[in-house]
């Protein structure tokens, strides 16, 4: 299946799957470039954009637990992250979080906010919905992970 056909399926897990890379990249990105401050608190809510940034990375990308050592504990965690309602739970937490980041200054963190809720709210769509998660073969879905065993 192509990346096109996966789109057209209207799974909105599948959307929500790459609004949580495109989320990753932000928080990697803003989190490297807020980081930089004298505002001390700030630097703390970027600290968790870049640990949600490896976070998504692990919870999007399955295959990259097979190769990448980590610990067991880790592993278990994230693997428990399946279904649509836990992975909306997981995104609305690190939006919170980057959403509370505005208390204590506007900056550019907001962009964070938005698209992890977005990845939330499409999360939870599907999980309403009764949509199946269904991984995107592109990021290691769908038999890509066995294939490496």
């Amino acid at each position: 299946m192509t990346l096109k056909e996966e789109f057209q399926t209207r799974n909105f897990s599948i959307y929500a799957q790459w609004l949580g890379i495109l989320s990753m990249i932000l928080c990697l990105a803003l989190g490297i470039a807020n980081i930089f401050t004298v505002h001390p608190l700030k630097i703390i809510f970027c600290a968790f954009a870049l640990a949600s940034s490896l976070f998504i990375l692990f919870i999007e990308v399955p295959f990259l637990l097979r190769i990448c050592p980590t610990s067991g504990k880790f592993d278990a965690f994230v693997r428990k992250i399946s279904t649509n309602y836990l992975r909306a739970a997981a995104y609305g937490i690190m939006s919170a979080i980057q959403f509370i980041s505005l208390t204590v200054t506007t900056s550019t963190l907001i962009v964070l906010a938005v698209f992890l809720m977005l990845t939330a709210l499409c999360y939870l769509l599907a999980a309403v919905r009764g949509q199946a998660f269904i991984g995107s073969k592109t990021l290691g879905g769908a038999g890509v992970a066995q294939m490496i065993i």
